[in-house]
């Protein structure tokens, strides 16, 4: 495997067997280099999403293999995968599952705290740091149902960056903002990748947003054709 690639994926198979077999995903590789900023793009039920679960660990029933900063991932246990899960990546979904009962700030900080690799006080520094990189420092004490759809999404990457992962995975993260919050979130991924070399591998239906990213990675039938 190269030194450059932080992912790297091996003839990956998934079959749903309810109520039929089907085969979502047929002999896929691909790779993402460190730093790179990749889109993945293609119809809905052509298996984007399905194949960044199984990419990002939490879907463990596939053929072939995941491979991530150098490390394999076929036949790890759960508290092997949850470690390379929690230090290795981050992610941002469409719908930000941020917690409304805890505030903007506990959010951001809940990763930090389950890892475990740092004192309270210190990932309580790197949150803030982080909110205030994303413009978001004003919102930290609010209620997280408390706050805009846009400034959600901010503060749920701020989250996904909380342990300083090697890459980024989003699924759809833009699909449910304005064209004007959809703009401040691809500067901070496009910062993310340039700024702070990090990765970064984005599930997206906005071709726009697409051909602004590092590398499209289209899917078409469970395969990847381009």
């Amino acid at each position: 495997m190269s030194t450059d690639h932080c992912l790297e994926v091996r003839n990956i198979n998934k079959h749903f067997h309810d109520p039929v077999d089907l085969h979502v995903l047929k002999d896929v590789n691909m790779h993402v280099d460190r730093g790179e900023f990749v889109s993945i793009t293609g119809k809905s039920g052509c298996g984007k999403s399905t194949l960044l679960y199984i990419l990002s660990t939490m879907d463990t029933s596939y053929a072939g293999d995941v491979v991530i900063d150098g490390q394999s991932t076929a036949g790890l246990g759960g508290e092997s995968l949850a470690r390379i899960r929690n230090q290795k990546i981050g992610f941002v979904f469409q719908f930000h599952y941020l917690l409304p009962e805890f505030s903007v700030l506990r959010n951001v900080m809940l990763p930090g705290l389950k890892l475990g690799a740092k004192t309270e006080q210190e990932v309580e520094h790197r949150a803030m740091e982080l909110l205030n990189t994303l413009g978001v420092q004003d919102q930290a004490l609010k209620r997280a149902n408390l706050v805009s759809g846009g400034q959600k999404q901010r503060v749920a990457i701020a989250r996904a960056l909380i342990n300083d992962p090697l890459i980024i995975m989003g699924d759809e993260p833009t699909g449910n903002l304005d064209s004007h919050n959809t703009e401040i979130v691809f500067d901070i991924f496009r910062r993310i990748a340039d700024e702070h070399k990090r990765s970064l591998l984005i599930v997206t239906h906005d071709d726009d947003f697409a051909k602004r990213t590092d590398r499209i990675i289209e899917m078409d039938d469970g395969r990847v054709v381009g």
